[in-house]
């Protein structure tokens, strides 16, 4: 059995982590970290101190109406991908324990068209410059 970190908790609701394929479970809150664990599988659960959370990112929509998902930034491990049945509410319980100032939006899907078209304009840009100096020399 697995043990929680979690010496008092603040929130307990139904989730969704997305590390590799989907899977449903609770997400607890609690005064050392974040915990999921899985609602099939005892092993497939994730337990993220909230000493090694850097950042928070939401994914907004609907100017705020609806968050579908969030991700946990970690110092060494990587970006962990969840999504709440009340995700506001869930934001507000992390919210207490990690800095508002590393609560962030994510890009939304029209930035990140952008940044992409934008990045690929400039690597042929930077491309036909160096191009056109080594024929002229």
């Amino acid at each position: 059995m697995v043990q929680s970190i979690n010496t008092k908790v603040d929130l307990v609701m139904k989730g969704t982590s997305y590390i590799g394929l989907g899977s449903y479970g609770q997400i607890m809150i609690g005064d050392k970290g974040f915990e999921f664990y899985s609602s099939r599988n005892v092993k497939d659960y994730v337990q993220i101190p909230w000493t090694e959370v850097s950042y928070v990112y939401a994914s907004v929509i609907f100017k705020g109406k609806r968050i579908p998902r969030f991700a946990l930034k970690t110092k060494s491990n990587g970006t962990y991908s969840f999504a709440a049945r009340d995700a506001k509410k869930t934001l507000r319980a992390i919210r207490v324990y990690i800095d508002p100032n590393k609560m962030l939006r994510s890009l939304s899907f029209l930035q990140v068209v952008r940044r992409g078209s934008r990045n690929i304009f400039q690597k042929i840009k930077n491309k036909f410059s160096r191009h056109s100096r080594t024929k002229s020399k």
